[in-house]
């Protein structure tokens, strides 16, 4: 189907008249389809329809009414954000006992001291705690109590390569 100046002078009077682009697209024939017409009509810069919606104030006042009680209830419903606890107190540096790979046991704490190319390296040594392979103040360092799940924030989607933020 090819635009003639014919069939675009149809569409003008039609659209003027007030007809539907489903009615035009009926008018014109030969597998005219409506947004076919709905696109004609925009590159031509014809006059945009009003939105054959129509919302009533009546119903607009029920529904935006509806929408201030939910807003109340969710806000009485929100707990308040409560802080994360900050340990009491701070871990002191541990003084190591300077334990080598072939003296480590279950009893000793495993926390490794130094990088193990190099000729100081070592491993703690002190008593480890019971069920962990560390000393108390290394379990301190190595694990961190986990926040309950609902006081956790979600990070925010991760932003594709060579894609901006979303709008």
């Amino acid at each position: 189907m090819s635009w003639t100046d014919d069939r675009i002078e149809m569409l003008r009077a039609h659209w003027d008249a007030g007809m539907t682009a489903s009615q035009i697209a009926e008018a014109l024939g030969e597998g005219v389809s409506r947004n076919a017409v709905i696109g004609k009509a925009h590159r031509l810069g014809l006059e945009a329809r009003p939105s054959p919606v129509k919302v009533t104030e009546a119903v607009s006042a029920v529904v935006n009414a509806v929408v201030a009680a939910a807003e109340g209830v969710m806000a009485a419903v929100t707990a308040p954000k409560v802080p994360p606890k900050r340990p009491s107190r701070a871990v002191a540096p541990v003084k190591p006992a300077r334990t080598t790979l072939l003296d480590l046991s279950e009893k000793v704490c495993k926390w490794p001291i130094g990088h193990p190319g190099e000729k100081d390296f070592h491993f703690c040594g002190k008593a480890a705690q019971a069920s962990f392979p560390y000393c108390t103040e290394h379990c301190a360092i190595a694990y961190q109590a986990q926040l309950p799940r609902r006081d956790r924030s979600r990070p925010p989607p991760p932003v594709m390569p060579g894609m901006g933020p979303r709008r």
